[in-house]
């Protein structure tokens, strides 16, 4: 059976100091694990394999190694249960895997799959909520050695040092379980020590405003006289409302090839969900606009990706940002001030007009098909924040029923007459 002492290895850093570390011996071979703490000699009692009392903090330290040699045995009694023959090697693995099990190998490797996946948007925000986390730690760490106290302080410092808002915040902590389920799923850390779910940390995100457009507002946004690019900013929006809210990217990657039999055929790129909707008459005038450019069946229906390729599915997302960028600028600075709009003018404001006009109007059950969302109580999540009709009415009947008790003249009262 493989033996694990706590040592401390003749190796001086800078400071003079040596480092604390766990050996492994088996066969007369050895494994060192370094646990990140380097004391000098004079503090060590190697017969006690404990920190002695002069150092200042004794007491932690010992914790500390008492719990790694606890667990190194573990391992160690655990590996050669399973095995008739394991290597110190194969015990130090175990105990303490390799660099690239730690937090931030494993983030740096969660950001180098995310941009081979093509996901640029959620690479470009991640790759900033690492960095966040790093300035946090300092150092990197073991999965095992992160705690649920631990993230809460890096929810507080974000919103402290930073000054980042609860959303923003949240979305660091969402990182941080990506990160840990990349892990889990790679086989790199047991299950275990899985930071989220029940009694854990809890990921909640703080409900916020969806405010589309009003009818009125659209019909202005429709009729408003506008010259290039804003005219081009303006059917792009219009596009996508008249399609359910029809998102950005997927407005952008629409082929002529897609409109057939007075139908659009369409895959949605962010559940791959396919579906076709009939081609209202307003949207018509738009395409119409942009026939005079059509090449083919397969080209694109509008500018913003032409000679882009699409096989690269990073360059494809960036490039969908940065055009999406310059569209929304032209909606804020050009359009919307033209068409007397003071909201914040937006690509995405468009699928929350469609919801907002179509609250208290369109049954839940065909609204889950518009939107393509797999699950219907997405649909009412999404849809319970535009649907006001039932709080309204509940306000006027409480309201009204002051004013009617307010215009009912008061009943006199019966008059009693004592007994002579």
């Amino acid at each position: 059976m493989a033996v694990v002492k706590l040592v401390l290895r003749k190796k001086p850093n800078k400071d003079g100091l040596l480092p604390l570390t766990l050996r492994i011996t088996k066969d007369r071979k050895s494994s060192f694990i370094y646990l990140g703490y380097h004391i000098s000699v004079d503090d060590w009692d190697q017969s006690q394999q404990r920190v002695k009392k002069s150092h200042p903090n004794a007491a932690r330290l010992n914790n500390f190694i008492l719990k790694k040699l606890s667990e190194a045995n573990d391992h160690s009694l655990e590996l050669e249960t399973q095995k008739s023959y394991v290597s110190p090697g194969a015990v130090k693995q175990k105990i303490k895997p390799t660099a690239g099990s730690t937090f931030f190998a494993q983030a740096d490797l969660y950001l180098q799959r995310l941009k081979e996946a093509g996901k640029y948007n959620q690479y470009t925000a991640d790759k900033p909520r690492v960095k966040h986390f790093k300035e946090f730690i300092k150092n990197d760490l073991a999965f095992q050695d992160m705690t649920v106290a631990m993230l809460e302080r890096f929810k507080a410092y974000l919103q402290t040092k930073h000054n980042h808002s609860e959303r923003s915040a949240v979305n660091h902590i969402v990182m941080v379980r990506s990160v840990f389920s990349h892990a889990i799923k790679d086989g790199v850390i047991d299950a275990k020590h899985y930071l989220f779910g029940k009694g854990k940390m809890k990921i909640k995100f703080p409900e916020s405003s969806k405010v589309g457009l009003n009818a009125e507002e659209i019909k202005s946004l429709e009729t408003v006289a506008l010259v290039e690019p804003a005219n081009h900013a303006r059917n792009l929006w219009l596009f996508s409302y008249y399609f359910a809210g029809m998102r950005v990217s997927d407005v952008l990657r629409l082929r002529w090839r897609d409109f057939q039999n007075d139908r659009l055929h369409y895959a949605m790129g962010k559940n791959d969900k396919s579906g076709s909707l009939k081609i209202p008459e307003k949207a018509i005038k738009i395409i119409d606009h942009y026939k005079a450019f059509q090449q083919n069946k397969a080209d694109l229906v509008f500018p913003e990706l032409k000679g882009v390729d699409f096989d690269n599915k990073f360059i494809t997302q960036r490039t969908i940002a940065f055009k999406t960028s310059a569209i929304d600028k032209c909606l804020k600075t050009q359009v919307a001030p033209a068409a007397k709009i003071d909201k914040k003018l937006t690509m995405h404001l468009a699928r929350h007009s469609f919801a907002q006009v179509a609250s208290d109007k369109i049954p839940v059950q065909i609204l889950q098909k518009l939107y393509r969302h797999s699950s219907i109580l997405t649909t009412m999540g999404y849809q319970s924040n535009f649907t006001t009709q039932q709080t309204d009415d509940a306000l006027d009947a409480v309201l009204n029923m002051d004013d009617d008790k307010k215009q009912k003249p008061a009943k006199p009262k019966p008059t009693t007459r004592k007994p002579k």
